[in-house]
């Protein structure tokens, strides 16, 4: 944990005084012109990027910026036109310096609109698949590090879960829920500027299981949000059909920013944020902690406290108290972030070029952090006669994470009274050997490394007016060097360990592949309709190489992160793979008369994952729409002036298995036989099974009133996924556990989403505009074949959701004994697994959110609620035993004693009482433990100011406040209800940054 200090401002202030500097030496235009300058948006107050902003009977033009800000220099009292494709243009006469302009939609050309559909762009009116989107602006409003936490709470049917708060962690993203059983066979497809990016952590678990949840590392992780220009997620199977298998899970499309051809412009970002934890649990103080303890050894029979209980016995001061929560976890996570950026053209090339660093401390004790550094370049060129063009990307990035060895949150649990950690002269204080000081585990390093590149080239050529032919090539590269020791100086002095027993392990992953799409679209106007035509195949490789080593017996710590300084090295694997897949795909779309709309499309897989009479699937889709609003009967309707009907189904599979399954595997033997390492097989042969499968059913109806100030959506959906990959159990005798097939098990997610925008107000100074989107997802196993009979028979049950656990019934504390006491449901008078028959589902029930956005002048206001309905492990589940030498939720004071028989908790025990212990290890298996997570959280906050242009001349200086998980309102008594969890829970945030455009 870095301090914070008026030096991390520096950087932000030190930029305000440079520009101030720099603006107020430009010198006053001449009397001839004037500058303009101002903001357009469209009725709901979004800001429009790419306005033609023009003084009419002149070439004199320019485009607005991506907050929809415009400066041009013109002649007092022009006439200004203001154009913009899909809405009304608009030519004013100018009577001063600022012109702010609301532009309103053209109902007549509304449908010219367009969408990334992925392959192919579709008409916003006339699109049959269902698709989430947010901009630039949204995820500007956020001071984030991942674009998937700029995406939580904004897209109805898109549930994404934070995993830690530490920097660098990882993500759960859930696009209509859970289809398969095993959890990495639910993964979206990424696609990144038209190349696939991984959507599994690189991470070695062995190495970065103690620092972050899971050892979740996110590989978005790589992506600078600031590059972004907007986010699309598909989700039925219409949206996701074109992608075939791969999107099963939903597809998550990110396009990041391009250059324009009008003029040369700079773009400056500088953020500083300050993060904390949001909020701590309330632990027991001193005084109910040494109760507690000694009411335990009362109970357990002990009358005299043995020499190893340092807090009750005297050793330790029992008037001292720390809050070890604030030692451990209280820090201030300082944070910086610099953006910037060069774009511009002429003619028919444009380029985009961006640069930026980000260096985020940890709330943890010591020197720790996160650094990313990216760099991106976008160009595009289009030959004059405007038959062929060309676009190119390449994205560059390099992060680094130093941090401790495992994570700190942990430790917060440690005796109110325990000695302080450093003595008089600043070292470890080990309290004459009876403190185990978990200060010492910051000698204990976590570091990864990890080196990103994304590139690819499109090349289009117009063979006909109505025939383009395309290809699409990219490439990725992903590198990651982990390493995590475990130094013999983490242990007491008085354990004598040395660096014989000091511990390394290391980890590199490499991954890499490569793409060619070509395509060919066709269209076609007619007197029986439009059509639109695609045909397109996909060739893909895939390779990743990992190796993992441990290293002891060190000669010295200082030589601990040198392999070769160590007597003893295990090679933990060392493997190799290569995935291939190729694939045909081809759509037709018809629109008759403007408002009856059908969507066909289908694919052909290939993968080397299954064998070789199983490897192609095909899957397709078929989506249709009514655009009722277009027919004669609502031509004069004053109130409604768009109304969509549309319907979808479709077959997608999935491959996510790994790759080799089906075959005979053997791998090195950890056993030699006559000095030398054999062979031993790691997998059964079983070329039989094949894609997974699934069946995607979706309704919707689209409306908009009052010329487009209210719109809304509600869609069902239903999804129902078989053929499940997993392992079916073998007996032990065969020596595998399990072997590769698929398993005849039907999962169903269904669910509704709904989405509501309104423009609540347009006015000449004060503009308010509201979103909100809402999904009651719901999940269960609607077929398993013999599932009682499997080994899978106390983790499913048919009916139930997949995310149910089974566990004891609590019914309460035994008045007599004072121990938790369950439901025998068998009465047979033992409880064992055969009792546990309660369902809990500890999946979401609903969740969503509501966005509102204030402007009034140059000020601007936007806000995100998100809220989330669950159940969730109480604290309880990730403790200790009452009584045992650790703390306690403050909660637990509240237990079982001859005057409180009502008690909270049972009787605490030190371990010695058999039959307590047994009771509390059983009420973790219980429901008792569960909870309700529920949460409404202020996920974001942004307050934005524009300086006005009339002193700036041309140029834009913007100031914005933002805040990230600002306010929860949960009935969750631990830290965190989204991370609820061991580790660091997710933190609250507050950034200062400025924005210069030039």
């Amino acid at each position: 944990m870095k301090k914070f200090t008026f030096a991390a401002l520096a950087v932000p202030l030190m930029w305000v005084l440079l520009l101030l500097l720099f603006f107020s030496s430009n010198k006053i235009h001449a009397q001839e012109t004037i500058v303009l300058s101002g903001v357009v948006k469209t009725a709901d107050g979004t800001p429009i990027e790419g306005v033609t902003v023009w003084q009419q009977d002149t070439d004199n033009g320019t485009q607005t910026n991506e907050q929809g800000f415009y400066t041009i220099n013109i002649s007092p009292n022009a006439v200004v036109v203001f154009e913009y494709i899909g809405y009304k243009t608009q030519s004013i006469a100018v009577t001063g310096k600022v012109l702010n302009v609301t532009l309103t939609a053209d109902d007549d050309i509304l449908e010219e609109l367009v969408i990334n559909a992925g392959y192919y762009s579709v008409k916003d009116k006339e699109r049959t698949g269902s698709i989430s989107k947010i901009t630039s602006k949204e995820i500007g409003q956020q001071p984030v590090a991942n674009p998937l936490a700029a995406m939580q709470g904004r897209m109805a049917g898109v549930n994404i879960t934070q995993s830690s708060g530490t920097p660098g962690g990882g993500f759960d993203i859930q696009i209509r829920g859970r289809n398969s059983l095993r959890t990495e066979g639910n993964a979206p497809l990424y696609i990144v500027d038209g190349v696939p990016y991984p959507s599994q952590s690189a991470s070695d678990p062995n190495v970065s299981i103690y620092s972050f949840s899971g050892g979740n590392i996110s590989p978005l992780n790589s992506i600078n949000p600031s590059d972004i220009e907007n986010i699309e997620v598909l989700k039925d199977a219409d949206a996701t059909a074109i992608y075939g298998s791969r999107g099963s899970n939903g597809v998550v499309l990110i396009t990041t920013k391009k250059g324009s051809s009008d003029k040369t412009t700079f773009s400056l970002l500088s953020t500083t944020s300050v993060s904390t934890v949001a909020g701590y649990m309330d632990l027991m103080k001193t005084d109910d902690y040494l109760k507690m303890r000694r009411d335990a050894y009362v109970n357990d029979g002990i009358s005299t406290y043995p020499a190893n209980a340092y807090d009750v016995n005297g050793t330790w001061n029992q008037d001292r108290y720390t809050d070890w929560q604030k030692e451990f976890v209280g820090g201030k996570a300082v944070s910086q972030n610099t953006q910037f950026s060069v774009g511009g053209g002429s003619g028919q090339t444009s380029y985009l070029f961006s640069a930026g660093h980000r260096n985020d401390a940890t709330v943890f004790p010591g020197d720790f952090g996160y650094k990313r550094t990216n760099f991106s370049i976008n160009a595009n060129h289009q030959s004059k006669n405007k038959k062929f063009d060309t676009q190119i990307n390449i994205m560059k990035t390099s992060q680094k994470n130093n941090l401790m060895s495992a994570d700190f949150t942990k430790e917060m649990y440690l005796v109110p009274n325990a000695p302080e950690l450093y003595d008089n002269q600043g070292s470890l204080n080990w309290e004459n050997n009876t403190f185990l000081n978990p200060v010492a585990k910051l000698n204990g390093i976590y570091r990864s490394e990890t080196e990103d590149l994304i590139s690819n080239v499109t090349l289009r050529y117009k063979m006909l007016e109505n025939l383009i032919m395309s290809v699409n090539g990219g490439i990725f590269e992903n590198a990651l060097n982990e390493v995590r020791t475990t130094p013999s100086t983490i242990y007491s002095p008085s354990l004598n360990r040395t660096s014989a027993e000091s511990v390394l392990h290391t980890s590199d992953s490499k991954r890499k592949g490569w793409i060619i799409e070509p395509k060919l679209a066709w269209n076609l106007n007619g007197a029986y309709g439009r059509f639109d035509a695609l045909i397109g195949g996909t060739f893909e490789e895939r390779t990743q190489q990992a190796f993992s080593l441990q290293a002891g017996n060190f000669t010295s710590n200082e030589l601990i992160f040198n392999v070769a300084n160590a007597g003893i090295k295990m090679i933990l694997f060392d493997t190799e793979s290569r995935y291939r897949y190729m694939a045909a795909f081809a759509r037709l779309n018809y629109t008759l008369k403007d408002r009856y709309i059908v969507n066909v499309t289908g694919r052909r897989d290939g993968s080397s994952r299954f064998g070789p009479d199983k490897r192609f699937g095909n899957f397709g889709a078929v989506g249709a729409a009514w655009l009722f609003s277009r027919e004669k009967l609502f031509d004069d309707s004053s109130w409604l002036n768009f109304g969509k009907l549309r319907i979808s189904y479709g077959l997608a599979g999935s491959d996510l298995i790994g790759d080799y399954q089906y075959l005979n595997t053997f791998g090195i033997s950890r056993y030699k036989y006559d000095g030398v390492s054999g062979l031993e097989p790691l997998r059964l042969f079983n070329p039989d099974f094949s894609w997974e499968t699934n069946k995607k059913l979706e309704g919707a109806l689209e409306l908009e009133f009052f010329k487009g100030r209210l719109s809304s959506s509600v869609a069902w959906y239903r999804n129902r996924s078989s053929s499940q990959l997993v392992g079916i159990p073998l007996p032990s005798l065969t020596g595998f556990n399990s072997v590769q097939a698929n398993l005849a098990a039907t999962v169903e997610n269904s669910g509704w989403e709904f989405v509501l925008r309104s423009s609540n107000i347009i006015g000449k100074d004060f503009e308010w505009s509201t979103g909100f989107n809402m999904t009651i997802p719901r999940n269960k196993l609607i077929a398993f074949p013999n599932l009682e009979e499997s080994t899978y028979a106390a983790r499913y049950h048919v009916g139930l959701p997949t995310s149910i656990v089974k566990l004891y019934k609590y019914t309460g504390i035994n008045k007599e004994t004072g121990i938790y006491e369950f439901d025998d449901v068998n009465k047979d008078g033992v409880l064992n697994a055969d009792d546990r028959q309660t369902k809990v589902n500890l999946g979401v029930t609903l969740f969503g959110g509501l966005q509102n956005s204030f402007k009034y002048r140059n000020w601007t206001l936007d806000f995100n609620w998100m809220f989330v309905k669950q159940k969730v492990y109480s604290p309880d589940y990730y403790g200790s035993y009452l009584g045992s030498f650790n703390n306690q939720p403050a909660r637990a004071a509240d237990y079982f004693s001859e005057d409180n028989k009502d008690a909270r908790y049972q009787i605490p025990t030190t371990g010695a009482n058999s039959k307590a212990l047994q009771a509390y290890q059983n009420y973790n298996s219980s429901d008792g433990v569960v909870i309700d997570g529920s949460y409404i959280r202020l996920k974001s906050l942004q307050l934005q100011y524009t300086l006005g242009s009339q002193w700036l001349r041309g140029k834009t200086l913007t100031v914005n406040l933002q805040g990230f998980n600002l306010i929860t309102i949960t009935k969750y008594w631990g830290s965190d209800p989204e991370t609820h969890g061991s580790f660091l829970p997710a933190l609250r945030t507050i950034a200062m940054g400025l924005n210069i455009n030039f």
